[in-house]
């Protein structure tokens, strides 16, 4: 927000006076403008924010699911023997992965919360394309320790910063498909992995083994995804390049009836009875997030470092399970685009939804423990079923834009997520150890209690917020935060008040007895 044009949010309760930082960017743009926004405009600029935003993000989340999985494509491209890594060693390089993702968790946040979204996200971009590289030069544990923590930390800015994005550009309705294109990148990335895997094992060179080739090609790639979004990635609404002034003032009056606010770059001191760091943990529905993130982490982080030698262990050649990676990717294509087609048609069903798509996950948890060894066809579907779990997790990401508000509770939430799924992974590494294989039968009970688990805690979340829905339709409406004002200075230097919609004041889900949660 510029000071020299934007001066003082005025919140006319009791008396007090807030300071314009502690106001929503998109506040001060849309003070004063007469919008009048037709079906018509808001279609064009929608259309415009898909064509110059969505590509973006599908590309980058593509590439960093990818390169998320390049130590476990590189476990059949021969890394373990060229590093000499022993099985300990192995798993501590999925581990300290996600140890990088939880330390960066916090200082991500407030960088995300401090400057540009899109800036921001580009140097990281560049910085783990930058490490993806380097990891191929290397021939011992150390190493690919340090630069694997590196990794993990610079990803951790990427879905907190696309959470950020979705609530920005986008109305409710429109997010989960949103959502779901970038994040049906899960599968695409396990298809195009598996096929540039294929086509390393075909590579021989004197010097480069087809491990550090795929290494510096996943590296190259995601450096370039790394300069478009430093050009090209807008950080909000309010200095889209795509779009016009007028048309950035109706790109923020469009989302505007989210009531979760487009941005702001200051973390609130106090107001009303609580910090928003107060209100955040004090909310038990920010716990169940956790708690959901915490059984992904455990089930997930298993699968996505382990998945190639689980699939080899059952009796397939490296060529073989590099091509039925591509399976996986499709599993989880059309998982995903199923679950936004149901969720887009049937009222009220995020959390329904996401509880259903665990059905075939636990189903998968069960027979890959019980099935004879000898039927190979069998386990591998097993596998399969349990791919289906990103859907739930996509749905989750969705909902929990939808039923928290005010910027800086967002991030915290979508830090919180992140840090417990992050804790999640790095301790379920130490679970697939040698001595349970090739069965694995310790591993894959944790998963199954932990999937079982995660519908428990989607559960109990659709029943908090649909009591409070409930309360709020039952209360008489209130005018806290009602007469909001920016004041500006004209031309000539004189102070303009306008009021501007408390839509936009960045107030919280709590705070904004209005706001009512998706269900």
């Amino acid at each position: 927000m510029n000071d020299d044009k934007t001066l003082i949010l005025e919140k006319r309760l009791q008396g007090v006076i807030i300071d314009a930082k502690d106001a929503d960017v998109g506040a001060a743009m849309v003070a004063g403008e007469s919008v009048d926004l037709d079906p018509s405009e808001s279609l064009k600029i929608r259309k415009r924010i898909d064509k110059h935003v969505l590509p973006l993000m599908c590309f980058l989340f593509l590439f960093q699911q990818i390169g998320q999985a390049t130590l476990g494509y590189s476990a059949i491209l021969g890394i373990q023997s060229s590093a000499h890594l022993t099985t300990g060693e192995f798993n501590w390089l999925g581990t300290i992965y996600y140890i990088g993702y939880l330390v960066g968790q916090y200082p991500q946040s407030l960088a995300l919360q401090r400057y540009p979204v899109g800036k921001w996200m580009s140097l990281n971009v560049l910085v783990w394309g930058i490490a993806l590289i380097c990891q191929a030069a290397c021939t011992s544990f150390a190493g690919l320790f340090v630069l694997r923590l590196i990794f993990g930390i610079c990803e951790g800015s990427t879905v907190a910063g696309f959470m950020i994005t979705n609530s920005m550009f986008w109305t409710r309705e429109e997010q989960l498909s949103r959502l779901g294109y970038w994040w049906a990148m899960t599968g695409t990335a396990q298809i195009v992995g598996g096929l540039i895997s294929f086509g390393s094992l075909h590579v021989h060179t004197k010097t480069f083994q087809p491990w550090q080739w795929f290494f510096v090609i996943i590296g190259a790639l995601t450096l370039l995804t790394g300069v478009a979004y430093y050009f090209f990635y807008p950080d909000s609404p309010t200095n889209a390049w795509f779009l016009t002034k007028d048309e950035q003032v109706k790109a923020i009056q469009r989302v505007k009836a989210n009531q979760t606010g487009i941005e702001n770059k200051h973390f609130k001191k106090e107001q009303g009875y609580s910090t928003r760091l107060i209100e955040t943990l004090a909310d038990p529905k920010t716990w169940l997030i956790g708690v959901f993130g915490l059984c992904c982490g455990l089930t997930t982080g298993g699968l996505a470092f382990q998945r190639q030698m689980i699939v080899s262990s059952i009796g397939f050649s490296d060529m073989q399970t590099s091509l039925l990676g591509c399976v996986d990717g499709a599993v989880q294509i059309v998982s995903i685009a199923s679950c936004v087609v149901l969720a887009s048609r049937i009222r009220n069903s995020r959390a329904w939804l996401a509880m259903a798509y665990f059905i075939p996950c636990l189903l998968g948890a069960f027979l890959i423990n019980f099935l004879p060894w000898t039927n190979k066809i069998g386990l591998l579907f097993s596998v399969w079923l349990m791919e289906m779990n990103g859907a739930s997790l996509m749905l989750l990401l969705v909902w929990m834009g939808q039923i928290t508000a005010g910027h800086t509770k967002k991030v915290l939430t979508n830090a919180i997520l992140l840090s417990t799924s992050s804790v999640g992974g790095a301790v379920v590494q130490f679970l697939w150890q040698a001595k349970y294989r090739p069965r694995n039968h310790v591993p894959w009970i944790v998963t199954g209690i932990f999937y079982a688990v995660s519908v428990c805690s989607l559960f109990a979340m659709r029943v908090i917020v649909d009591l409070r829905n409930k309360r709020r339709d039952a209360d008489s409406h209130g005018d806290t935060y009602e007469d909001l004002y920016v004041i500006k200075l004209d031309e000539d230097g004189n102070s303009v008040r306008f009021k501007v919609d408390k839509d936009l004041a960045d107030l919280t889900d709590m705070q904004n007895q209005d706001f009512r949660y998706s269900l």
